[in-house]
């Protein structure tokens, strides 16, 4: 009666367990049971997983994708099952350290792994939270690497970071079972007072570039407009040198035309700012806003303008003479 009460005690126990499951992101693995009820005679293995054939608690062998013969089996209580997945899994790690120039960081790294077929014994049993222990390896490659770099190099070195991770993970988790097939920095995160004064350094930056070159592109446009306004006034002292020659010329020409005489340089000097007087008068006459200052004269008699206009702007230095 007693040895029928352990058993009875003993199935009880098992249906508990299988009934019990522990998240497969967790452990890996789970209890399973046989295709047909209140006994494991049979079993199903789906194509993603492998199952470890259990009697009493004892393991026995593994059982590929298909259907499978176990063995005699009464309520589940000879035999039991075993399951891990042959997908590859992902588990993200976050990781704070510090850098080189004391500036906190999370560090966030994702590795892949997957079960190796001829080592699924030793994932399934040997460890009892492969999650866990990859978080170990992770934060210990990285909280000794990313403390030797500043933080700009820890940016640029996240392929550096990766591969010591990777390298560490296949060294270790072979001898459990599992394969490493990538161990990605996808996130260097600082902290968001950094963050706001790493935006803050490129945002000054970039206005001190802006205003250099607005003020490169000011002293270009006065610059310019330097040399074109020189040039205009070049230019137009050249055209008044022509205009006045020209006046001379003319006026030489028709004073003595048809005679032989010629006109003497002070003459010449005299028609010349009786010309300009005349044209100072027509011009203010025909703009009503116009800024020129008028010698004092007095037209009374033309032959005495002349000798008005040499007195007004440049005095005699000796008896009347320029």
């Amino acid at each position: 009666a007693q040895v029928r009460f352990k058993l009875c005690c003993t199935g009880v126990t098992r249906l508990i367990s299988q009934s019990t499951h522990l998240p497969l992101r967790l452990t890996m693995q789970r209890q399973e049971r046989g295709c047909l009820p209140c006994t494991n005679c049979f079993a199903t293995v789906p194509q993603d997983k492998w199952y470890a054939v259990e009697n009493f608690g004892k393991y026995s062998h593994m059982l590929g994708p298909g259907l499978a013969f176990v063995g005699f089996d009464c309520c589940s209580c000879c035999i039991s099952f075993r399951s891990i997945t042959s997908r590859v899994e992902q588990n993200t790690v976050n990781v704070q350290t510090k850098t080189k120039d004391n500036v906190f960081v999370t560090c966030k790294v994702a590795v892949q792994q997957s079960v190796r077929p001829e080592n699924a014994y030793d994932a399934m049993y040997k460890l009892a939270n492969v999650r866990e222990q990859i978080e170990s390896y992770v934060s210990d490659v990285v909280r000794s690497s990313v403390p030797h770099m500043l933080l700009d190099e820890a940016f640029e070195k996240k392929d550096d970071i990766s591969e010591a991770v990777q390298k560490k993970l296949e060294a270790e988790m072979t001898s459990y079972g599992f394969q490493i097939h990538k161990a990605l920095v996808t996130e260097l995160v600082p902290d968001a007072s950094v963050v706001a004064s790493m935006n803050e350094i490129n945002k000054q930056k970039r206005l001190r570039d802006a205003a250099v070159m607005a003020a490169e592109a000011e002293k270009v446009r006065v610059v310019k407009a330097a040399e074109a306004a020189a040039d205009a006034s070049q230019l137009q002292g050249e055209g008044i040198a022509r205009q006045r020659r020209a006046i001379v010329d003319g006026l030489r020409d028709s004073i003595t035309h048809g005679t032989n005489e010629s006109l003497s340089t002070d003459k010449i000097s005299e028609l010349l700012l009786i010309t300009q007087y005349f044209e100072t008068l027509r011009d203010i006459a025909a703009n009503s806003k116009a800024q020129t200052v008028f010698l004092p004269h007095s037209a009374s008699a033309v032959a005495d303008v002349s000798a008005q206009i040499r007195n007004g702007i440049m005095p005699a230095s000796s008896g009347g003479r320029i």
